[in-house]
Parts: structure tokens; C-alpha cells; sequence
């Protein structure tokens, strides 16, 4: 009997502890193979473009770069990265968002390791997989307002992929100046992002900023305990 083909895996969350356990369950699989590991959205956009892995499990609510974007900048660099959404936040915008930028699946974090398992086998495979419950969802909810592709409609404008790391910058208690040098850009160009953010948003101070990215699963609260 042939051996199955290895099947190497990028895992992009930033809770150690979750990690761990994680790739303590994809060792059993003799075929799996973890080639990395990322605690940021940044540094799993390297080590995806580094290792050319066949899934990239990423996580929504990272540091320094959120996994929504981690994920468009993946797929805008490599169309054909294979990136299935392991979250804990799996509100229909952020899984019809990530179905619309071309992931291959998306699964609550309360999923069972026989699931993801056969997940990460069917992805691999080119097929797509979801949670039970967000597959049933995608199928009942015939009454939301979608666009003309079918998909489900965000509420307020998009922001554009600068736009949300200036967002997920800021509303982790970066001053201008350290967003700046962050990103690589001027200080002019952040306050210019910011405002403009803002606008679409319709948000008009810093704490009212934080507590948007915490609602949206951008953030994670415990990252700004001063927030009231």
C-alpha cells in the first residue's frame, strides 16, 4: 500500500498554550507535517511566502497584524495558498469575508480533532471544508442583504488593507509616531490613514477606535484593559 502524501502545515496563532496543543495533535498524524509556527499575522505573511506550506492554519485575533488581513495579503501574494480560518470568531462577515478573498475553509475553534483533521486533509486535497455549524448557516440564511456575487454584505465601508493595520496599530495603543516606523511609512501618511478610517467608520476618538477592533475580533480585549 502506498504511503500517504505529506501534508505540511503553517499554524498562525498567537496564544501559546493553543499552539501547543495544536501541534501536539498534528504530530499524531503520521502524514502532517509542521514546518512553522507565527504568534503575528506579520510574521505568518513571511513564513508563508518562506515555507510555501500546502495549509496555513490561521487564527483571526493576532498581534501587530490581524488574521483577516494576514490572510489577503497570503493570497494576494500566492492565489494558491491554501488557508483555512481556525477562530473563535465566526460571525457570518468575517466568514463570508474570508470565503470572498479565497479561503478554503473556516472552523470554530470549539471543533472537534477528528474535524479538523479531516479538514486539513480535504483542504490539502483542493476542497473546501467548514465547521458543521457555519456550513448550515451559509445555507439558512437566504434573508441577509448580499451583493451582487452572493455574498453576504458588511455593515459600513470597507477599509482598505493599509487602513486596517493602521486600525489594528492604533487600537493596540501605538502612538502615530510607532505606527509610522512600524509600517514603514511617514507620520503624515498614518494620520492621513487614520482619519480617513475614522471617517468611514463614523468614529471620532481613540477609545470609541478600540473598542470597534475588539467588536470586530480585530483585536482581543485583553490587549487595551483600559478601555471602559
Amino acid at each position: 500500500m502506498t504511503a500517504p502524501q505529506q501534508i505540511t502545515i503553517l499554524l498562525a496563532e498567537d496564544h501559546a498554550i493553543v499552539r501547543q496543543g495544536l501541534s501536539a495533535l498534528l504530530h499524531v498524524e503520521d502524514n502532517f507535517k509542521l514546518v512553522g509556527q507565527a504568534c503575528t499575522g506579520r510574521e505568518a505573511v513571511a513564513l508563508a511566502a518562506k515555507l510555501q506550506p500546502d495549509v496555513i492554519m490561521m487564527d483571526i485575533a493576532m498581534p501587530m497584524l490581524n488574521g483577516l488581513e494576514a490572510t489577503c495579503q497570503i493570497l494576494t501574494a500566492n492565489p494558491a495558498a491554501k488557508v483555512v480560518i481556525l477562530s473563535a470568531h465566526s460571525d457570518d462577515v468575517y466568514v463570508e469575508r474570508m470565503i470572498e478573498v479565497g479561503v478554503k475553509g473556516f472552523l470554530e475553534k470549539q471543533t472537534s480533532a477528528e474535524i479538523l483533521i479531516k479538514a486539513i486533509r480535504a483542504i490539502a486535497e483542493g476542497r473546501t471544508f467548514f465547521s458543521p455549524s457555519i456550513a448550515k448557516r451559509l445555507q439558512d440564511n437566504p434573508n441577509r442583504p448580499r451583493d451582487r456575487n452572493g455574498l453576504i454584505k458588511a455593515s459600513g465601508s470597507r477599509l482598505t488593507s493599509r487602513e486596517s493595520e493602521v486600525l489594528q496599530l492604533v487600537a493596540e495603543g501605538l502612538a502615530n509616531k510607532q505606527v509610522a516606523a512600524e509600517l514603514g511609512i511617514s507620520i503624515k501618511t498614518v494620520e492621513k490613514h487614520r482619519q480617513h478610517l475614522m471617517d468611514k467608520l463614523n468614529i471620532h476618538d481613540t477609545a470609541s477606535l478600540t473598542r470597534y477592533a475588539i467588536a470586530r475580533g480585530v483585536i482581543e480585549s485583553s490587549v487595551q484593559v483600559t478601555i471602559i
